[in-house]
């Protein structure tokens, strides 16, 4: 199942053909994110860029930050909008809209946060995205991508999102944003379990028993 046909609403509603909660729902921010946050990267206004279940969005939000996510999935945002009225997060909310194609917030957003978005779109809704979170970002903000690597998934895996080779991932970014830097960098994953999952015994694992799996993580900026 690539990204181009998977159901991402079904997935967060348990019926994505996974065993087990969604490999990228990990409960917590990825930690790559989580070291840019500790390292004080971000600047409110956040724009978490298919926010999922929203971990990030949620931890800034209780640091202080003001966050919007948007995600395609109304279960996601659901759930989303809840877990933030049961901890309090009243500078946290959340809309369901196409990242591809959104508005109403032009100029607003000082960072763009993309945890594991970009691998999840249509290579051809890559550019709509982009052109999107650039309309919506304020002079000078900073734009951070966490992506799979084309080497995080074995090429016959059927479930295989649109990881990205390095010189991919900046041609498409430097369409609309000045990109300062990209570097290796690893997402975090439950295991992969179910019928069609791939095999992932190739990667190692982190102290949580969680799949470590190539990826890249690039900083840009918008001028």
């Amino acid at each position: 199942m690539s990204a181009e046909v998977m159901d991402w609403d079904n997935a967060y509603r348990g019926q994505g053909g996974f065993e087990g909660p969604p490999p990228w729902n990990i409960g917590e921010p990825q930690p790559e994110l989580a070291a840019l946050h500790r390292a004080g990267a971000f600047r409110s206004d956040v724009l978490d860029a298919g926010c999922g279940h929203a971990e990030l969005s949620l931890t800034l939000a209780a640091d202080g930050y003001t966050v919007v996510g948007i995600d395609l999935s109304p279960t996601a945002i659901a759930a989303a909008n809840q877990a933030a009225q049961l901890r309090g997060l009243a500078t946290a909310s959340f809309a369901q809209a196409d990242i591809t194609a959104f508005k109403g917030y032009d100029g607003r957003f000082n960072t763009v946060v993309d945890s594991t978005l970009f691998h999840s779109l249509p290579v051809d809704g890559r550019d709509g995205y982009l052109r999107s979170v650039h309309r919506a970002a304020a002079p000078g903000a900073r734009f951070y991508v966490l992506v799979f690597a084309e080497s995080a998934f074995p090429a016959e895996a059927e479930m295989k999102p649109n990881a990205v080779d390095e010189d991919e991932l900046r041609a498409a970014v430097s369409a609309h944003w000045e990109v300062d830097d990209v570097r290796p960098a690893f997402i975090h994953a439950n295991p992969f379990l179910g019928p069609d999952a791939p095999d992932m015994s190739a990667h190692d694992t982190d102290d949580k028993g969680r799949i470590k799996l190539p990826a890249y993580l690039l900083t840009a900026h918008k001028c």
